[in-house]
């Protein structure tokens, strides 16, 4: 709950309009079989002016009982809502701000999941506890002391109605706690086979693989099925046997009453209050013991949710940033090793190279070899586990995200675009982008042969995962993003691999001629992709074998010529 204290500062008016309405609420609900007790008195003794008295009395305190109701549940409502509101915002940034390693450590899927359906399970828990935890108390105490005062011999069967449902309570509930705690689990794991299955359904039906995807995910349903089912059965069963209790009690009541009657004339008209006393004791047990359980549910959530604003991000950026600025494009790797996190083997060993700003550097290598993961080192997606990066003389670890990301632009291979206009898209890389600059970007990555057709040009709607358009179209589309900025420093995952070879000529040739100021990195598999490279980096199995341009390394590098003659072979080639 301390995780909540900030959120309930901002809500402080509503918070305490809740409890008041609450407070009048349950004095209300108390005071109401009193009341009804004074006017079975007035009915016995036939003194009408006392019963319509005490009938005004009792409509008007069920009218301020609705009231209250409506009231508290409205300042509730609200500050759940309000509270949860923020919380999702603040989880939302935190998210945001992670290094994969962070990502890859929760899941996509779990986080997923605690952004919607643990935020709903802690909205619930501050409406249960703005509506029903302070609530519960007063009912419980409030009708304990006046059923007693109602009839004080009967004390004896309060006590006993009390024991026997709360030593019921605490077996049925001690066992929902733990199945709400695999509940969150399996939901998790249900989300995250949905997920795959449904980014994966190309792959899914290409292999025929639906029977066996359905079955996976059916499994998983099955088990979230049978833990509802079970949580569902022990409620089943615990209302009526609450219920059972109750009524025991209560014929017990009623019996010795009538046994006695003659002795006591005065529990005639208190016999109906203190019934009613002894269901608001059951009632209040009751809900007190579902609130708790709920409550459990929602303790879980929220340590899940803590669990995600708790952790740090892996790569830590400058406590006082520098000022936002755009570096020269000079990189430098000084004796760069990497290692994934839970891997035993090494990625990266001992990588060192230089490359000038403006210059044009290939990396090429079997797959496997680490080109991608060097090239996430720049943007520094990742850290080095030892050595150093450096842009413009300046270790990266010392520079502001926000200089790094004015500095280095990532194009992946796998295309990603989102869901809004082909604008939308394009302003990620420049916000403030002016329709000139999208042209030139357009046509710098050859995607204006397709945009400019369009009667909306680059208000074009871009459907969900970017249905609309093929794989060439994304890459070229993904190429004007990262270049639309200019940035000092341009990453090219093999993201022109989908293009045909005139297309990637042209996008080679549109980015030798316009951005002569920018260091170009473009991994690829094809040599013919990086042909006319200043310097080309040849990688295996994670570490630097060779540098040089196309002639250098044809003389000198193995690999190099080997990976050469296989591709002019598969081309044709002599």
């Amino acid at each position: 709950m301390e995780l909540l204290k900030p959120y309930f500062k901002k809500n402080l008016f509503a918070i305490l309009g809740a409890v008041i309405s609450v407070i009048i609420l349950a004095a209300n609900t108390l005071w109401q079989p009193k009341l009804l007790q004074v006017i079975m008195k007035a009915i016995i003794a036939d003194n009408r002016h006392k019963v319509f008295i005490y009938g005004i009395q009792l409509i008007v305190l069920a009218v301020i009982g609705i009231v209250a109701g409506i009231t508290g549940t409205f300042f509730a409502a609200k500050t759940a809502q309000s509270v949860t509101a923020d919380l999702r915002g603040d989880l939302y940034r935190k998210i945001q701000n992670f290094s994969f390693g962070n990502i890859e450590r929760f899941s996509t899927g779990s986080l997923v999941v605690r952004l919607i359906n643990d935020l709903n399970q802690v909205l619930n828990l501050v409406m249960m506890l703005l509506t029903q935890i302070l609530r519960i108390p007063i009912l419980f105490f409030g009708a304990f002391i006046l059923g007693i005062m109602t009839i004080p011999r009967l004390w004896w069967i309060e006590i006993l109605m009390i024991v026997l449902i709360v030593s019921l309570s605490a077996l049925v509930f001690s066992r929902m706690g733990s199945l709400f705690g695999r509940f969150q689990t399996w939901l998790d794991r249900m989300n995250n086979v949905a997920k795959e299955s449904m980014q994966g359904i190309r792959v899914v039906k290409s292999f025929n693989q639906e029977q066996n995807e359905t079955l996976k995910f059916t499994g998983t349903a099955n088990k979230l099925r049978d833990l509802n089912l079970t949580i569902g059965y022990l409620f089943a069963l615990m209302i009526p046997a609450f219920m059972l209790i109750s009524n025991i009690m209560i014929l017990l009541a009623v019996y010795l009453i009538g046994t006695s009657i003659t002795q006591h004339p005065n529990d005639l008209a208190a016999i109906a209050s203190f019934i009613s006393y002894l269901m608001q004791l059951m009632f209040a047990i009751i809900i007190g013991a579902m609130t708790m359980t709920m409550s459990s549910r929602g303790m879980i959530s929220l340590k899940r949710i803590k669990e995600v604003l708790t952790s740090q991000p892996e790569l830590q950026y400058p406590a006082t940033p520098d000022k936002a600025e755009r570096l020269v494009g000079d990189v430098e790797f000084k004796n760069v090793n990497f290692t994934y996190p839970n891997a035993e083997e090494p990625t990266l060993e001992n990588i060192s190279f230089k490359a000038p700003a403006g210059s044009f550097v290939g990396i090429v290598g079997s797959t496997g070899s680490g080109k991608t993961t060097l090239a996430q080192m720049i943007a520094r997606l990742y850290d080095p586990s030892s050595g150093v990066v450096q842009i413009a003389g300046k270790n990266l670890r010392k520079i502001s995200a926000q200089t790094l990301r004015n500095t280095v632009s990532f194009v992946l291979q796998k295309a990603i675009l989102f869901s809004g206009t082909i604008e939308d898209n394009l302003k990620q890389g420049k916000h403030d982008a002016t329709k000139a600059e999208m042209h030139w970007a357009l046509e710098v990555s050859q995607a204006a042969e397709f945009v400019l057709n369009y009667p909306d040009g680059v208000k074009h709607r871009v459907e969900e995962r970017s249905a609309n358009f093929s794989g060439g179209q994304k890459q070229r589309l993904s190429i004007a993003r990262g270049i639309i900025g200019k940035p000092p420093i341009l990453i090219l995952d093999d993201s022109t691999s989908a293009l045909d070879a005139q297309s990637e000529k042209l996008v080679q040739q549109a980015l030798a001629t316009e951005m002569q100021a920018t260091t170009v990195f473009m991994i690829s598999e094809k040599i013919s992709s990086v042909i006319h490279a200043d310097q080309i980096l040849v990688m295996d199995q994670g570490k630097l074998v060779a540098a040089g341009n196309h002639q250098e390394l044809l003389k000198d590098s193995v690999i190099y010529q080997e990976i050469y003659s296989a591709q002019l072979s598969k081309e044709g080639g002599h």
